[in-house]
């Protein structure tokens, strides 16, 4: 166990779009609140929506962070920015006529921060994904200030990605608590080769590896994970 507080919450940055970074942060929420720290998610943007059978408008990410939460669908707004098409950020944004506002950005984490112990921000896509014209999601991550756990999907060029993404977590002087490995797959040749190379290389523990997810726990299209596959995933990790 490090010396960091947990009780102020991490970021989760993952190496890429699609490597696990909700079901991750759902799983941090779980142990935090596990463990009798009041926990919440929080996103600084999302892209991509669907509609509900009663006609809202939701996202699968705010929804997984909203069942880890333990919140009802009207109690708290978890993201300030929700774009409807899932490309990247500034795009839709672009499109549709949105400044993505970094100061936006930092109020809405302060706001739900009043009212929660800890605060597990998830990130958008990769770490470097722009957000503005002039700005990425590092720039917010560096914004608000929390420690950082890497997210790591383990498919073939996961050693590039994780550190590459290290390295620039490192430039921007974040600190890394560690991070964790996330099977996407069976498939994967020399998995835990993979995993040694990246433990050599990353200066930062590894807090756990997530096998693949059993058939039933496997998210659905337009479905949050369910809270069994944050429990599995929870149960593979160590908080720092």
């Amino acid at each position: 166990m490090s010396a960091y507080n947990q009780s102020s919450g991490f970021f989760v940055i993952g190496t890429d779009t699609e490597v696990g970074k909700t079901l991750v942060s759902g799983a941090l929420i779980l142990k935090l609140r596990e463990s009798g720290i009041n926990a919440v998610g929080f996103k600084p943007v999302v892209a991509g929506t669907y509609r509900s059978p009663d006609g809202r408008e939701l996202n699968e990410d705010l929804e997984t962070l909203r069942l880890a939460s333990g919140l009802g669908r009207d109690d708290i707004r978890l993201c300030p920015y929700i774009l409807s098409i899932p490309v990247a950020p500034h795009l839709v944004a672009q499109a549709q006529g949105i400044d993505i506002n970094i100061a936006v950005i930092l109020q809405a984490f302060h706001n739900i921060s009043a009212s929660f112990d800890s605060v597990v921000v998830e990130g958008a896509g990769g770490f470097l994904v722009p957000i503005n014209g002039t700005e990425d999601l590092g720039d917010a991550a560096k914004a608000i200030g929390l420690p950082i756990i890497l997210v790591v999907g383990m498919r073939l060029g996961c050693i590039n990605h994780a550190l590459l993404t290290y390295e620039a977590l490192k430039t921007r002087n974040l600190q890394v608590l560690g991070w964790i490995a996330n099977a996407l797959s069976e498939e994967m040749p020399l998995l835990q080769e993979n995993i040694q190379t990246l433990k050599d290389r990353i200066n930062a523990p590894l807090l756990g590896v997530i096998p693949p997810l059993p058939i039933a726990l496997q998210k659905q299209v337009n479905e949050p994970y369910s809270l069994h596959a944050l429990k599995f995933a929870a149960e593979h990790i160590k908080l720092p």
